[in-house]
């Protein structure tokens, strides 16, 4: 759960209507991740579909009712405006990596590309960055990875108002083997973005 967790965390969302009753979600434009995760909880709630608007794309949305699930989701540190206020819950370091995962594939992106075409010799460069509004939620982030004795990033205020953690080309490819190079099924769980993924596939048979 600790994948679903980090998804979460991400493009996740508690709510409690006027009747008292709890819910949790996800809305993601991926229907065939939020399949998985359906399936990777046993829940028999139907995925729904957010109307489109113009050239927005297809959101597809879970919604979960459960108030011990809602609970348990509030003594982890969420809450229903978690945005600004999100931090890293406590997860064992077994299971970090599958929320590491997670978050990635909500709220990270990975680019590579040539730099310094200006020179005789461009580079093959990739970076790999985690966004959130929440500053704290990006620096414990950086701190539980270092401590990991895995990359080492920065975090800098974007345009808008969120921050992001970059990581550069040596740190992108430990978090590569962090992610995904281990044995992701030590947690149960074997769920990942496949396009984010395959963006570090390209990088590497292009590198070699």
């Amino acid at each position: 759960m600790a994948y679903i967790l980090g998804f979460f965390a991400a493009d996740g969302y508690m709510t409690l209507n006027k009747r008292g009753a709890h819910f949790w979600g996800i809305e993601i434009t991926d229907g065939i991740l939020l399949k998985r995760i359906k399936e990777a909880i046993n829940s028999d709630h139907k995925i729904g579909l957010r109307p489109v608007r113009g050239r927005e794309k297809q959101l597809y949305r879970l919604q979960i009712g459960s108030k011990e699930m809602f609970n348990d989701l509030l003594s982890l540190g969420f809450t229903g405006g978690k945005t600004k206020r999100l931090a890293v819950p406590e997860v064992p370091a077994v299971y970090f990596r599958d929320f590491v995962r997670g978050y990635f594939d909500g709220d990270g992106n990975v680019w590579f590309g040539h730099v310094h075409r200006d020179r005789p010799k461009d580079s093959l460069a990739i970076l790999t960055v985690f966004t959130s509004s929440s500053r704290k939620f990006l620096d414990e982030l950086r701190r539980r990875l270092r401590i990991l004795d895995l990359i080492r990033g920065s975090v800098k205020k974007g345009v808008g108002n969120y921050y992001r953690l970059t990581y550069s080309i040596r740190s992108s490819m430990k978090l590569y083997d962090f992610m995904y190079n281990h044995p992701i099924l030590v947690s149960g769980e074997d769920l990942f973005l496949t396009r984010k993924k395959e963006v570090f596939d390209r990088y590497l048979t292009m590198r070699s």
